[in-house]
């Protein structure tokens, strides 16, 4: 694997020297994952309220006087994870459970993807303790699907979908979803017209459009009709020739994998402290071999690998709602083909600037957002699960008890 040692010039805050206020904290002498593909041996990161104020090598960089220091020897420190495909709780309390438990396991950010409503559409402008952000799609769009949640717009024309972007606009969402599925041939689709208009009304008015998707032909007309991220990737054939060009294409078009379930039973043990006993048996009740879902996890993995050779911008999405989730899909993302390094740069930098954050990457001026593990994901990806401390806009996660 290849490792970077050069680090960018350490930058100080407004270009000045570091006042010894109490909240300026150094952590020091680990090894750092920057988040762009670069490692850096033995660092400093001077932390100055919630943002870094300096980040480099430990011979680089000047401690404030009466700083704390905190001795991280033999750790290894990554950025938070950002997860860009969620569906969570729809209730103001439950919501900010929800965002708790994402701090817990090292998550920084998460982007709820279309089935919120507008009730707790604003806590998306809220910054809260020991919480991850909120970025949210308010209501997706799709087709009437008669049975399914009834959060998102169910349009008939491509009338009724400029009119639900236009509503969506006035909520300020972070983004617009939609769905074009016929969820196993239960449901008409939106047509090419429906989303193009959708996608075209969504562009004048300055936001993005992420697509939920299954076949490849439907993949192939989203990106002809501009859509900017695809929020699965192709999931019912190997993928072509003619796709991964549309993708080279399209530099700025963004997938997401969402890998499924690989099928394979697996240990579950470090999941063990932060569940209930009864949802951990839950979850052990469900790990058990499946060929069907290994099959069909090996669509999407080998479709992934095409991709990422091919250079795509991939972020990371874990769908659902389970806190841990994203551990999961960044091992099941390296077992498609993956480096750990892609993938974290995937989970970390790329998924901040899909967001559009200050953060993602572990340099000075950005958000002080880390997690320091005890093992180095580089050289197994489930050491992103060995977490000793977390840090979130500077200030340490409560992580002595379990969250249920």
């Amino acid at each position: 694997m290849r490792r970077i040692t050069a680090f960018a010039a350490v930058v100080l805050l407004a270009g000045s020297a570091i006042p010894a206020f109490a909240q300026v904290s150094a952590y020091e002498g680990a090894r750092v994952i920057v988040g762009d593909g670069r490692v850096v041996e033995n660092t400093t990161l001077v932390v100055d309220g919630a943002k870094l104020a300096q980040a480099g090598a430990a011979a680089d960089v000047r401690v404030p006087s009466g700083a704390r220091r905190v001795d991280l020897r033999g750790k290894t420190v990554m950025p938070m994870i950002v997860d860009t495909h969620v569906h969570l709780s729809t209730t103001r309390d439950a919501l900010l459970r929800d965002l708790r438990a994402r701090a817990y396991w090292g998550v920084s950010a998460v982007l709820s993807m279309g089935t919120d409503g507008y009730e707790v559409l604003g806590v998306h402008n809220e910054v809260i303790p020991g919480a991850a952000r909120y970025f949210s799609a308010g209501r997706g769009i799709t087709s009437p699907e008669p049975g399914r949640t009834t959060a998102p717009y169910w349009i008939t024309s491509a009338a009724e979908g400029r009119k639900a972007v236009d509503e969506l606009a006035g909520h300020k969402v972070d983004i617009v979803k939609i769905w074009v599925d016929t969820r196993e041939g239960k449901y008409k689709k939106l047509t090419t017209e429906m989303y193009g208009a959708i996608i075209d009304e969504a562009h004048k008015r300055g936001l993005r459009v992420t697509a939920h998707l299954f076949d490849l032909e439907d993949a192939k007309g989203l990106v002809r009709a501009g859509v900017d991220v695809l929020a699965h990737g192709v999931r019912d054939k190997d993928i072509d020739d003619e796709f991964v060009a549309m993708f080279k294409a399209h530099p700025n078009l963004v997938l997401t994998p969402n890998l499924p379930e690989r099928g394979v039973k697996v240990d579950l043990g470090w999941m063990k402290a932060g569940l209930s006993p009864e949802d951990f048996a839950k979850l052990e009740k469900a790990n058990v071999d499946n060929p069907k879902a290994q099959a069909f996890y090996g669509i999407q993995a080998r479709n992934l690998a095409k991709l990422n050779a091919a250079g795509a911008r991939i972020v990371l999405g874990s769908d659902g709602n389970r806190p841990w989730g994203p551990h999961e899909e960044m091992q099941d993302m390296v077992v498609a083909g993956m480096t750990p390094t892609q993938v974290i740069v995937a989970a970390t930098r790329n998924g901040a600037e899909l967001l559009r954050m200050d953060a993602g990457t572990l340099v000075a001026g950005k958000s002080a957002d880390f997690i320091v593990l005890d093992a180095n994901p580089l050289d197994d990806i489930a050491n992103t699960r060995r977490i000793s401390q977390v840090i979130l806009r500077g200030a340490a996660v409560e992580r002595s008890k379990p969250l249920f």
